[in-house]
């Protein structure tokens, strides 16, 4: 910061004393630089430093009635508002200890009476320029915080836009609506929270990875983009040949992630969590799942949450292939699945939040729009 820029009237110095000829002669010393404010008493200079802009320097007596300027600097020092004002006491107390005092205090100088005026004006544009410095880096922290923060939450926004769009992207070739995403989404999400505390998967359901969870369910499905129109569009039962065929999107859901994750170069969590979720949701707690037949444990617990949440909204909704099952009706089935299809645990934590499951599916139910595309 340069000599010029420094020594203007953008500086604005506050000046506590009690005495007329010592406020009169500080002026003069000091208004062909500054803009300076005056105050004859020790409530006069709280009020003034409290009131509109902030001085950016207090020039404080210590002798004064009624309220001394130790007194005075303590209030200024106590209060998120002013505590960061420079204060330099200018006073004829010249011992050690009221020195020290004022140091303890939070001054930044300490200059006794009779005064020099070079050395006053040496301290306080030395001063000045100290709290300029620490106003400059504060504003420019405060600049990078916020910048920092927006970036990242327009990665967060682009992430989340880009799974949706993927996944929207797979909606739009099969006979589910995209409210199906949603209504998924948040299933799993109220079901990683009522197991959060569960002895068997505390370990694993986090905020940041039920976050995680949250973020990825919308690609559950992601590999029947890879499955041709004629079998995933197909309104009766499928043929065994054509049923083996679909059930590999599973693995080609688990490709396409890993080759987004190649192309990027290093791994990412959330690709990860959905590469888990798209190949292995299909996987059932007896082992007569697919792709690979995992059994009990084995079947990550995030396939385990997506494999309930998915057949759960199955069951409710209109396909091609079949009318949508009543929510008791649905829960019949989930219940029956118990220990077979899906994880006992699981299984009893969604009993538990069932009618927040079904309020989630009246809140994005299906339009007349969706239902005539995908009728």
């Amino acid at each position: 910061m340069t000599e010029t820029a420094l020594e203007t009237k953008a500086f604005t110095v506050l000046v506590v004393d009690d005495t007329t000829a010592n406020l009169m002669l500080m002026n003069d010393l000091l208004n062909p630089l500054y803009t300076v404010k005056v105050a004859s008493s020790g409530a006069r200079a709280l009020k003034i430093a409290n009131s509109g802009t902030l001085p950016d320097l207090i020039l404080l007596d210590i002798m004064m009635p009624e309220m001394d300027g130790y007194e005075v600097c303590r209030r200024l020092k106590s209060s998120p508002a002013t505590r960061d004002v420079p204060v330099i006491f200018l006073t004829a107390k010249a011992e050690t200890s009221d020195e020290q005092a004022g140091f303890e205090l939070g001054a930044v100088d300490y200059i006794t009476k009779p005064i020099s005026p070079p050395i006053v004006l040496a301290r306080v544009k030395t001063s000045l320029t100290l709290k300029a410095a620490a106003d400059f880096l504060k504003d420019k922290n405060a600049f990078l915080e916020q910048e920092v923060a927006r970036r990242t939450e327009e990665v967060h926004d682009i992430q989340d836009v880009t799974i949706l769009t993927m996944a929207s992207l797979a909606e739009t070739r099969d006979n589910e609506t995209g409210n199906h995403i949603i209504r998924t989404q948040h299933y799993v999400k109220l079901l990683a929270l009522q197991l959060r505390e569960h002895p068997r998967f505390a370990h694993y359901l986090d905020d940041a990875t039920i976050n995680l969870l949250f973020k990825s369910a919308p690609l559950h499905d992601i590999g029947k983009v890879g499955i041709p129109d004629s079998i995933l569009l197909k309104p009766g039962k499928l043929t065994q040949e054509e049923f083996e065929t679909m059930k590999t999107h599973t693995t080609q859901g688990k490709l396409a992630i890993e080759s987004a994750e190649s192309r990027l170069g290093k791994n990412v969590p959330f690709l990860r969590c959905a590469k888990e979720i798209a190949y292995s949701h299909q996987e059932k707690w007896d082992g007569s799942g697919y792709p690979e037949g995992l059994a009990g444990d084995a079947i990550p617990i995030s396939a385990r949450l997506m494999a309930i949440a998915d057949v759960y909204d199955a069951l409710i909704s209109r396909r091609v292939y079949k009318p949508p099952f009543t929510h008791e009706a649905s829960m019949s089935i989930i219940e029956e699945g118990r220990g077979r299809h899906f994880d006992p645990d699981v299984v009893d934590a969604f009993v538990a939040i069932q009618r927040q499951c079904q309020e989630i599916a009246e809140r994005h139910a299906n339009t007349d729009e969706e239902l005539a595309k995908h009728p």
